[in-house]
């Protein structure tokens, strides 16, 4: 009985060691992290079973530093690493790796009720810096423009600002949401509001998506490059990523990885 008893003990010892080596902390970008990471860890655990996730959708620069301080095994930014972080990663003798997983176009989003069809980028700077304040000056109705945008850990925020704003600060009324999720919802409530979502968000209740000079996100104008706030969107490991890191990173960017990108609302990589 003892030697039963001994051998159950064990046994379920070995079992508890290998599902903590199978354990697979992912943090970082709310844009990936917040609805295509966790479909891509459903189905890879369906094939790999004994593999657990740990998944923080927090923003991109808690990913990076995620990386950084060793407390994940990728890192999901929507961003690329800034040379301050690679910086700072280089001098704790960490490789910031980059890989690309998808294509995103960051849509910029109004009510449904508001009239406006499209902007042009000067209008989405002018906007998003409070340079214009009234939705009569850009074509729409008089009324207070409501601006939304990410909070500043975000990927996104950064992105915007470098892609659409020249780099310039955002309006100092402009309201900090933690996710597309929330943006999304904001501008649905409020006839007044704008903001800016990854592709897989524009299918909230609501809203509706502005072209911008006569063009919109898709697939085919953003890997063709013709939707100007178009980026990719990247895992970070330390290094060449081994064991469960790797296989969930190769799966990824597999197919069967990339169809599920496709499927969520990105744009596959290939």
């Amino acid at each position: 009985m003892k030697t039963k008893t001994l051998l159950l003990t064990l046994g379920w010892a070995l079992f508890a060691s290998q599902a903590h080596a199978d354990r697979l902390v992912i943090k970082g970008s709310d844009t990936l992290g917040a609805k295509l990471v966790p479909q891509l860890a459903e189905a890879f655990k369906a094939q790999h079973p004994g593999t657990t996730f740990d998944i923080a959708a927090e923003g991109s620069t808690t990913g990076i530093a995620a990386i950084i301080d060793g407390t994940a095994q990728i890192g999901m930014a929507s961003r690329r690493a800034k040379p301050v972080e690679v910086g700072t990663a280089s001098g704790k003798g960490i490789n910031m790796k980059p890989t690309i997983v998808a294509y995103d176009g960051i849509a910029v989003i109004v009510n449904s009720a508001n009239p406006i069809k499209g902007l042009t980028k000067k209008q989405v700077e002018q906007i998003f810096t409070g340079e214009v304040t009234d939705w009569s000056a850009v074509g729409g109705r008089p009324g207070k423009i409501s601006v939304y945008t990410r909070n500043t850990s975000s990927g996104t925020y950064s992105d915007f600002k470098e892609l659409a704003m020249k780099k310039r600060d955002y309006a100092p009324s402009a309201q900090k949401m933690a996710g597309n999720e929330q943006i999304a919802s904001e501008v649905g409530r409020n006839p007044s509001g704008v903001g800016y979502v990854g592709l897989a968000y524009t299918k909230a209740g609501g809203i509706k998506v502005a072209a911008i000079d006569g063009a919109v996100p898709s697939v085919q104008s953003v890997h063709a490059k013709t939707y100007p706030y178009a980026r990719p969107t990247f895992y970070y490991t330390n290094g060449e990523p081994a064991g469960a890191a790797k296989e969930f990173l190769d799966f990824t960017i597999g197919p069967a990885g990339q169809k599920i990108v496709g499927q969520v609302g990105f744009v596959p990589i290939k």
